[in-house]
């Protein structure tokens, strides 16, 4: 066996309605007591955090909302959040709600404490320092961002980039499935598809795909497509709530550590122009990703065969090939678009997807076939 790491969060509690007494376990897990929650508008409007801001208040905790986090968070956003942190004095930062919102909130821990600019953290590795104090509370199956060291923000007009450090990993993460259970049905199948990309991307990766990473990405397909189906015709269902949260988390931990490839690269180009769900943009790219990379991945892909239908005789090309008609099969039933048309992609943007989706160099690499500009545009191409 190769030599092998595996990093993950600090601690994870998994609890139905454990947002409501957030006040009580935060004072346990810090001695900070202003705290800065990081959301969007619509679920501060909607009423999610009331129960959090309650119990928080109870227990003794000065709260300042930044509710201003939008999909595909540009800099200008994270930078007002940092102001609005300083200005209150944080010492403690929470991301509630999406990926967004808790991407947003890795940054802000970091950037309140240290002092390099912004345009010095992107890539690799390139956090110095410490930060606040981490709490991620997720209110969507889908990015896994609680789980990871990776924030992506939007750095230009369609361009997006990435900032992947250890500093990133929160020091506690809760998982309120309650908290999932007013998501509409596309959104549930979006979000839920966009977790299933992340675990089979980690368990095809071609760089630092290990044994836990394999584990982790093995149960959270099981689980996801297990509930997938079920939370998307029944937004109240606890046991296909709490399934595609944990899930969701699990795939997480396994991108995490085995990063994903040409899906994700291809979604990115599709979510900077045309401001699409970065879940609904994988969605669209898993298909033909998957048949493009079968040359290479068809024996992982029998393997995990064995996970979403079962055990069977068939040789690995069958079962590779059961597999991507499994995930076509189950994306049909979730009732996700699975058309670019469908969702207003003009055809005639698709060579400038394709040029786009070049730059995504740091997760092309991660491949197990290689994608080049023609292949690209033939797989927008499929896609369409």
């Amino acid at each position: 066996m190769n030599g092998f790491s595996f990093d993950t969060p600090g601690s994870t509690l998994v609890e139905w309605g454990g947002a409501a007494r957030l006040g009580a376990l935060l004072s346990i897990w810090f001695p900070a007591r202003k705290l800065l929650i990081v959301t969007d508008g619509f679920l501060h409007r909607a009423g999610l955090l009331d129960a959090a801001k309650a119990s928080l208040a109870a227990h003794g905790f000065s709260v300042s909302v930044f509710d201003a986090v939008v999909a595909d968070p540009p800099e200008a956003v994270l930078m007002a959040c940092v102001a609005q942190g300083r200005a209150a004095g944080a010492d403690v930062v929470m991301g509630l709600g999406g990926g967004s919102s808790m991407d947003v909130a890795k940054l802000v821990a970091v950037m309140l404490v240290g002092e390099q600019p912004l345009a010095e953290l992107y890539g690799i590795g390139k956090v110095t320092g410490r930060r606040l104090p981490l709490v991620q509370v997720p209110t969507t199956a889908g990015t896994g961002s609680e789980a990871t060291n990776i924030t992506i923000l939007t750095t230009g007009e369609t361009t997006k980039m990435g900032i992947v450090s250890h500093q990133l990993y929160a020091d506690r993460v809760l998982l309120d499935a309650a908290l999932t259970t007013g998501l509409p049905p596309v959104q549930t199948a979006a979000t839920g598809i966009d977790a299933m990309v992340h675990a089979i991307e980690a368990y095809t990766s071609r760089h630092r795909k290990n044994p836990l990473s394999d584990l982790f990405a093995r149960e959270a397909l099981r689980l996801l497509s297990r509930h997938l189906v079920a939370a998307c015709r029944d937004g109240q269902d606890r046991a296909a709530r709490e399934g595609m949260l944990l899930g969701a988390n699990f795939a997480g931990q396994a991108f995490s550590n085995s990063p994903v490839g040409a899906v994700h690269a291809l979604a990115y180009p599709l979510g900077g122009h045309f401001h699409l769900p970065h879940g609904l943009t994988n969605a669209l790219m898993l298909g033909p990703v998957l048949r493009h990379t079968m040359p290479a991945a068809a024996p992982l892909y029998a393997e995990l065969a064995d996970v979403v239908i079962g055990p069977s005789g068939d040789g690995v090309q069958a079962r590779a090939a059961a597999f991507v008609a499994f995930m076509e099969e189950l994306m049909d039933r979730s009732g996700a678009p699975r058309r670019l048309r469908d969702v207003d992609v003009p055809e005639e943007s698709l060579p400038m997807l394709a040029r786009d989706a070049m730059l995504q160099t740091r997760l092309l690499q991660n491949n197990p076939v290689a994608v080049d500009e023609a292949a690209a545009l033939a797989l927008y191409r499929q896609a369409f």
